[in-house]
């Protein structure tokens, strides 16, 4: 029997094809993002308390009162904006959970929303379920800055919401002031939504200051704030995120959670409400522990053929392939992984329309050094 496909545009996603690849060809997996190095251990012992104390069943739909407190103490510390732990903080089953809920609950069939090329391979998927279309303007190819006229440019009557990613995924690029506030009053006395993906908040380098939308009242009032406890605290396999918006935003978004996934992994969410309060250097020193295995792994690429790119935050490199290779980028990261035995991440499936002759490639150095200098010492013979 023949299916009508509702994603026709949608295979098997980039991530899970490097992956394999990577296990088929015993290659070092520097694709799919994700720590290999262990989960804090007062997180793991705060999980096995509230499983040996039987925190097993339902959490309540919305997160349990106890991390929503502690998720909107951290937000005035690191913000300085006031949030309501009960109307405006939604616990989630992942940050992608969130996005998903975000664009169901508030973009209607035949609306549009505008996504910032490269960007996260689900944010489309998710546009088209809703029945709307995603309009898609490039960053810079260089640099992976906005161009806020171009964005202006792509305003019609029919946008619904616009998304941002900072730091950037794949790029690690960020946001400053300035962009902050050609957001503000690029949007302002529209009707359009900001949705905010800010999983990346913590991993920030080189003393800047990550300008999350939730530091500009302007912005914060019509935006939905999208986060990840996967990223920050190495478990991305917890899948426990949050989302943070205005109560009228949060009730229509808690409208699609609720069918959904309705709650999420209650055992994690009293360990994580435990840890936010009790470990706050953790996020705060985040930073810190990133950057150290940034900056060590750029000094291992220069033995290299692969011309490492600036990485303001995030924990991808991306590297300039060019001097090894002149296949498109997909082709280079199935060659790379196969004969070279190091999984890569091409850009090319971020994109609706990549760059032409671009020449780039993802790595992870969310690693142990081991996993690392065995990548490099393949790299090196390039």
């Amino acid at each position: 029997m023949q299916i009508p496909t509702k994603l026709p545009k949608v295979g098997t996603t980039i991530f899970t094809v490097m992956s394999q690849l990577a296990l088929d060809h015993q290659a070092v997996n520097l694709g799919q993002g994700f720590p290999d190095f262990p989960v804090p251990q007062r997180l793991v012992d705060e999980l096995a308390k509230a499983m040996a104390e039987g925190r097993n069943q339902y959490a309540p739909a919305h997160g349990i009162p106890a991390l929503r407190q502690a998720i909107a103490a951290k937000t005035e510390r690191c913000y300085g904006r006031t949030v309501d732990a009960d109307a405006e903080i939604t616990v989630t089953s992942g940050a992608s959970e969130a996005i998903f809920n975000a664009i169901q609950a508030l973009v209607r069939p035949a609306e549009e929303v505008i996504v910032l090329d490269p960007c996260y391979d689900c944010y489309e998927p998710a546009i088209d379920l809703a029945g709307a279309r995603a309009v898609h303007v490039p960053l810079d190819p260089v640099d992976f800055s906005v161009d806020w006229q171009r964005v202006r440019d792509a305003i019609t009557p029919r946008t619904r919401m616009l998304m941002v990613n900072t730091p950037h995924n794949p790029s690690g690029a960020m946001f400053g002031t300035d962009d902050m506030a050609a957001l503000a009053e690029l949007l302002r006395g529209t009707g359009i939504v900001l949705l905010s993906d800010e999983v990346y908040e913590h991993i920030i380098f080189d003393g800047r200051r990550h300008e999350s939308v939730l530091r500009h009242p302007e912005l914060a009032e019509r935006s939905v704030v999208i986060s990840s406890f996967g990223k920050t605290y190495h478990c991305t396999g917890w899948k426990v995120g949050y989302a943070i918006a205005p109560p009228a935003l949060s009730a229509e978004f808690r409208k699609v959670h609720q069918y959904n996934t309705f709650c999420t992994f209650a055992p994690a969410q009293w360990a994580f409400a435990a840890m936010i309060t009790q470990e706050p250097k953790h996020y705060e020193q985040l930073g810190d522990f990133y950057q150290a295995k940034r900056d060590r792994f750029r000094r291992q690429l220069e033995g290299t053929r692969l011309k490492p790119l600036p990485v303001p935050g995030g924990y991808f490199q991306l590297v300039d392939y060019s001097a090894v290779s002149d296949l498109d980028d997909a082709a280079f990261c199935r060659w790379l992984t196969i004969e070279k035995g190091v999984a890569a991440i091409p850009l090319s499936p971020f994109y609706e329309t990549p760059p032409a002759g671009q020449r780039l490639a993802r790595l992870c150095f969310a690693k142990v050094e081991s996993t690392l200098d065995a990548a490099i010492e393949r790299l090196e013979k390039l």
